[in-house]
């Protein structure tokens, strides 16, 4: 009988799986402590900021020890599967509140367990403290993390701590970006570090109105709590946000405040696109394949970016420089049960029409299947989000941050409408075309909303344009 050492255990740590991410949630495991892995075998499902993913090992062995319970948020680069590679017998004891681990030896040097094409963080990394325990404040820690965020040394974590608020860099630019004083943030996170909800918790904070010191409290405001402790559980349901929604959300936040947002609208008559649409559906050439007015609509947006070019661009803060892209990566906008993702068709341009309606079958399917993965959802320049399968005549879209342009498509309706002289029942939609007014003035977006709205009423344009 092999007997197990601690030399033989070899910890698997949660990768970065989405190019920057920090944590992640544990949805689901698919082994036991006990149970025998090989390598590349998927061994939990995660779920990021921006997608759910499956997790492989990159090793043979029997698991040891499950390190965190479904549910739980894990930080890059912190250990959460424990493999014994020699073999040994491991103990079935199921994943619990788990306390701190003994030394373990770590992966070798020369190899990190990551995912194929991501990387770890080359940090160290402590585990975050479960939600309503009591964790005493390590002063010490807090000073040690002050001056690792801020670039001094150890003499000068004390006076750093004493007068700058915790926070890591990308919550710092944010804040900045909001218009946030730190200072005036109350911390949540681990050793009164201020977190991305922190602030915008304050940004969605009302501004209290100053009140003289001698002045007598409001009754109403003397007599209510400051905060409920507790609600009607036969009424109500609490949802925490987390995951895909909670990305969702700090990204429409961000891209609310930093790109000045402008709309235009046009009603069209697409009555000649919906006759196309069902002619296309018998072309032998898309058997097979998932042919929408979603398609021509594409195809008509992507046409009126090659006609006015400069509409695909976007903004370099840092730099102060503005990125043409000459190419088209181009997002659909799809509701799934996690929130609202928004993946693309990389090289959209490029593609013909059959091309066009292959990828958009994969991608609605991957994303109602779950399966979207990060990196389908990162690089896109134009997005397109169809408002009109829910009914909705058309709305103000919020860009996606990094992108100029958003296209919202209203609900196709049989309508009356002036044609060829006579009021006729026809087809009819409206568009509206959001764009980031910093790349994009009112001439220009015009002209894109105008020459999609141009080919949907005459299709032909397709031909002759494209």
């Amino acid at each position: 009988m092999t007997t197990m050492t601690e030399a033989s255990v070899r910890e698997f740590k949660m990768p970065d799986v989405g190019e920057g991410l920090t944590e992640a949630e544990i949805l689901k495991w698919y082994v036991q402590p006990g149970d025998t892995v090989t390598d590349g075998q998927v061994v939990c499902e995660v779920e990021t900021a921006k997608a759910a993913v499956e997790l492989p090992i990159p090793y043979d062995g029997v698991v040891r020890e499950l390190r965190f319970p479904e549910g739980t948020t894990v930080d890059v680069g912190t250990a959460i599967i424990a493999v014994d590679v020699a073999g040994g017998a491991a103990p079935a004891a199921a994943p619990a509140d788990v306390p701190e681990a003994p030394a373990q030896e770590t992966e070798p040097q020369g190899r990190q367990p990551v995912l194929v094409g991501y990387g770890v963080a080359q940090t160290s990394t402590k585990r975050r403290p479960r939600k309503g325990a009591d964790v005493p404040r390590q002063e010490p820690a807090a000073q040690a993390l002050q001056s690792e965020l801020n670039g001094h040394g150890p003499a000068a974590a004390v006076e750093v701590a004493a007068t700058r608020p915790l926070a890591k860099p990308p919550v710092r630019k944010l804040a900045k970006d909001l218009g946030v004083d730190l200072a005036t943030v109350t911390p949540t996170g681990p050793d009164g570090i201020i977190t991305r909800e922190d602030v915008h918790a304050a940004v969605a904070a009302p501004a209290a109105e100053p009140v003289p010191q001698t002045a007598p409290a409001a009754p109403a405001a003397a007599s209510a709590p400051a905060a409920p402790v507790t609600f009607d559980t036969g009424r109500e349901t609490r949802i925490p946000v987390k995951g895909v929604r909670k990305a969702t959300a700090a990204a429409m936040v961000g891209s609310a405040f930093t790109a000045p947002h402008v709309t235009e609208f046009v009603t069209v008559d697409v009555t000649r696109t919906m006759k196309l649409v069902e002619e296309l559906k018998a072309d032998k050439e898309f058997a097979g394949l998932r042919v929408n007015p979603l398609l021509l609509i594409s195809k008509a947006l992507l046409v009126a970016i090659k006609r006015n070019p400069d509409v695909n661009a976007s903004w370099d803060e840092a730099n102060q420089e503005i990125v043409q892209k000459h190419y088209v990566n181009l997002g659909i906008a799809a509701a799934t049960p996690r929130g609202l993702i928004v993946p693309n068709i990389k090289d959209a341009h490029a593609r013909t029409l059959p091309q066009l309606a292959e990828a958009l079958g994969e991608l609605v399917s991957t994303a109602r299947e779950g399966k979207t993965t990060p990196a389908a959802m990162q690089g896109g320049t134009v997005t397109i989000t169809n408002v009109g399968v829910f009914g909705v005549d058309t709305g103000t879209p919020i860009l996606n941050p990094g992108e100029s342009a958003i296209l919202a498509v209203g609900a196709i309706k049989l309508q009356p409408w002036v044609h060829k002289g006579k009021v006729k029942p026809r087809q009819v939609t409206t568009l509206a075309l959001s764009f980031d007014h910093r790349l994009v003035d009112g001439e220009l977006g015009s002209k894109v909303l105008a020459d999609v709205a141009a080919i949907l009423e005459q299709p032909k344009r397709l031909i002759t344009w494209a």
